[in-house]
């Protein structure tokens, strides 16, 4: 009887082991899984800042096109020769043109940003699934 008792305390303290090994393995999971999803926001979070800088830069830039707009119609009014107004409606149109595109890349910028972390979302999916499996 005494060999079993001894059989059954080593069974118990094997599980019990078990139990805190699983334990430590699922917060050393959980925590290098929020290291990934800060890692990752920190990313989309950078990307989202570009957008937004090269928004405002598409916008400073459609301001000036709009200053050149307003002298062409000055310099169009005030004056009979037609140079310096074609001149400055030339000077409109690359700005417009230039402000399009930095709007464009903005967009693609923000575009990236999006406010979930896919990567640490799909990894808990699958650790969750790997523990349900585990369990049958």
């Amino acid at each position: 009887m005494a060999a079993t008792d001894t059989t059954r305390s080593q069974d118990d303290r094997s599980v019990a082991e078990l139990i805190k090994q699983f334990s430590e393995q699922t917060s050393h999971l959980i925590r290098d899984e929020m290291k990934l999803a800060q890692a990752e926001m920190s990313q989309k979070a950078k990307h989202a800042g570009a957008g937004i800088g090269l928004f405002g830069g598409a916008g400073l830039l459609a301001f000036f096109g709009v200053g050149a707009l307003v002298s062409a119609a000055i310099a169009a009014l005030s004056l009979t020769d037609l140079e310096v107004w074609a001149a400055a409606l030339i000077v409109a149109a690359v700005l417009f043109v230039l402000a399009g595109i930095v709007a464009m890349v903005g967009r693609s910028e923000t575009r990236q940003a999006s406010p979930t972390p896919e990567r640490t979302v799909e990894n808990v999916k699958r650790d969750v699934e790997e523990l349900k499996e585990s369990r049958h």
